[in-house]
């Protein structure tokens, strides 16, 4: 926890003014596009508020899966 505390305090030390995440990887969201039906409750971050990952529309979806590759849970 203390390298994501040094990661956020970086971040904003360098002129940062927004952040936000998503502790889910791009496997389950993939798996919630392809069968919505099993991921109803799956909520996600999308630009300063919280929305129901399978409620939105591809497009949204394929960013916040984009994103969640280039940011790796670890």
């Amino acid at each position: 926890m203390a390298s994501v505390a040094h990661l956020v305090h970086a971040y904003f030390a360098m002129g940062g003014f927004h952040v936000q995440f998503n502790a889910v990887d791009s496997a389950t969201l993939r798996a919630a596009q392809a069968r919505p039906e099993d991921w109803e409750d799956l909520i996600v971050r999308v630009s300063g508020y919280s929305a129901y990952f399978t409620r939105l529309g591809r497009r949204i979806q394929d960013d916040i899966i984009e994103r969640a590759e280039l940011t790796p849970c670890a």
